[in-house]
């Protein structure tokens, strides 16, 4: 079980909520985001100035069922921040106690998407199980102290007993057996005796608890399956209620912190650190991240990618910390995205406009300018000399004209977009159109005297004239036009593959979707829009992961299925918010 779950029910104050849905907020800083403290961070300011902690000792706990998403990032930020803030440590540990949904992949990708956020965990990688021997002595220790139980009921008989919110539970009929009974029992589930669920361990606490947590929960089940690391040793395996708190205890965790579906759980965490008389870390829940057009629950998230919706963990459509990554996203923009949106006590859902807008803000400080060209259309300047080239100059930073420029080749045929030309255009269209003149961005003023057309009528290319006198985009006479209009040198661009990512849902929640039934109807049909267009030359050299600024078309990273000859571009985030476009879908 991760730090990142769901359901708000501890009922305290929405303190330093963060930009919820309805309001994108994007530029607003929250008391506890930037520029205030949050209720975690004044907690442990609090307990230091009191002295009832002397130290600040946290850890990241993921569960290695699946690639970490953006709601681990909010933990990640969480955790190794207040550590480092208060000079303090942060473990990463992996809670693995579920040898059926765990494997080595899994680890690996958490480990490099925790380095590639800034996690520093030095020497203290840690696995629950490491600590499966002392968990085992810890449950007989329960037991000779009356405090656990070897029960027979099944899955579904132990479901039964328990009883709901307003009934309480019933004792099992084997909730009476002697300590010497459930040590024999124990520890022949633990040789290897019994199938998968004829026995089970629970703690004895109260049936009639008001909280269902604390109705005798299960501690040990048999699980006849080999684990990752510990192959086929242990033929039962710890629960995460029990192996957490003790995992937390021995690596001297002072503070555990959870999502808010664990606050029903912190009883149950702290009754079994209480009983054993051994180091008690203080858990204490936050909201977990909610975000619109996006699921972040794993289960779906496994779904989506068995089920064939996307390419995989890492599909830039995906949530992933793998997909961002490949999609462009700067680390730098969800600390950014974490810091903004704060660390709140209650539930709330933030707007993934809020995500671009710490994207762009960050790449448009980072990301060189270049040129490209999605849709082509041709233009051939009937009065520019054959043969001729020139080369342009093109700031790499507009604001920052110190940081040098990309020389871009002019030649007598050009590249533009299609959308910048209409055939009949409304008077407000102020590109291109036939007797128009617009400026060609670091180039020359040019004007469309002819249109070229298919035999099915569509426009082929497009004939125009260039104005000698207007080179690097200014007039001698100082007349003026309004559109500025991107382009490449057609002879000299390199084909490329344009991949357009856009929103992989058309619902602003679809948290509560089934793949299995739902999914087809909620996914965005226009979700990966892929084109061939052109890039300018200097782009050949660009490596995988390198993020360019598109002039008008937005920011866009070089993935590793393409090469010098023909390179594959991921856009990252346009220029400006779609949400507006994506609403009318909807």
């Amino acid at each position: 079980m991760t730090t990142e779950g769901a359901d708000a029910r501890d009922g305290t104050d929405a303190t330093g909520a963060a930009s919820v849905t309805g309001a994108t907020g994007a530029g607003e800083r929250t008391a506890a985001g930037r520029g205030g403290k949050d209720f975690i961070r004044a907690m442990i300011a609090a307990d230091l100035a009191a002295k009832r902690r002397d130290t600040v000792h946290t850890r990241f706990p993921p569960e290695p069922n699946g690639y970490l998403h953006i709601g681990h990032a909010k933990s990640i930020c969480l955790n190794f921040g207040v550590a480092k803030e208060f000079g303090g440590l942060c473990n990463l540990r992996f809670d693995d106690t579920n040898p059926v949904r765990e494997n080595r992949e899994y680890v690996d990708a958490i480990r490099k998407d925790v380095r590639w956020l800034g996690g520093d965990w030095g020497e203290r990688e840690y696995y629950a199980s490491d600590y499966f021997d002392r968990l085992y002595e810890f449950a007989e220790q329960l037991i000779r102290m009356g405090k656990a139980y070897a029960d027979s009921l099944s899955a579904d008989e132990i479901r039964e007993y328990r009883g709901t919110l307003t009934e309480p539970g019933r004792d099992s009929p084997y909730r009476g057996r002697s300590v010497e009974e459930n040590l024999d029992l124990f520890r022949r589930m633990r040789a290897g005796e019994f199938e998968d669920g004829a026995h089970v361990l629970r703690a004895k606490i109260d049936m009639a608890s008001p909280n269902i947590v604390m109705r005798d929960p299960v501690l040990y089940r048999i699980r006849r399956a080999p684990h990752h690391r510990t192959g086929d040793k242990w033929p039962i395996y710890p629960l995460y209620d029990y192996t957490h708190c003790i995992s937390d205890s021995l690596e001297g965790i002072t503070y555990s912190l959870c999502t808010l579906e664990f606050a029903d759980n912190r009883e149950l965490y702290n009754w079994v650190l209480e009983t054993l008389g051994i180091f008690r870390s203080r858990q204490t829940e936050f909201a977990r991240l909610n975000l619109t057009r996006t699921v972040l629950s794993k289960r779906k998230l496994i779904r989506l990618v068995e089920g064939g919706y996307v390419r995989g963990w890492d599909d830039p459509r995906m949530p992933t910390l793998s997909g961002l990554r490949r999609r462009g996203v700067p680390p730098e923009a969800l600390h950014e995205f974490a810091a903004r949106i704060g660390v709140a006590r209650a539930d709330n859902t933030v707007d993934y406009a809020m995500l671009e807008f710490c994207i762009r803000e960050r790449l448009n400080s980072t990301s060189p300018r270049a040129m490209a060209v999605l849709r082509p259309l041709k233009v051939i300047l009937r009065n520019y000399p054959e043969g001729q080239v020139e080369w342009m100059d093109l700031p790499l930073y507009p604001d920052e004209p110190e940081k040098g420029v990309r020389r871009l080749p002019f030649s007598r045929e050009l590249f533009i977009e299609q959308d910048d030309f209409r055939e009949n255009a409304p008077a407000k269209f102020f590109r291109l159109a036939p007797g128009r003149e617009v400026r060609l961005r670091c180039a020359y003023y040019i004007t469309c005297e002819e249109v070229l057309k298919n035999p099915d009528g569509t426009v082929r290319a497009l004939i125009c004239s260039y104005d000698p006198q207007s080179r690097g985009g200014g007039s001698p006479d100082g007349r003026k036009v309004r559109g500025t209009l991107h382009w490449v040198s057609a002879p000299h661009a390199v084909e490329a593959e344009m991949r357009l990512y856009d929103h992989l849902f058309l619902k602003d929640d679809p948290s509560g979707v089934d793949p299995g039934n739902t999914f087809p109807d909620c996914i965005n049909p226009d979700s990966l829009i892929s084109l061939t267009g052109f890039v300018d030359p200097g782009l050949r050299a660009i490596k995988a992961g390198e993020c360019v600024q598109f002039e008008r078309l937005g920011y866009f990273c070089a993935d590793r299925d393409g090469g010098p000859e023909r390179p594959v571009f991921n856009r990252t985030v346009t220029l400006k918010d779609t949400w507006a476009r994506l609403e009318k879908k909807g």
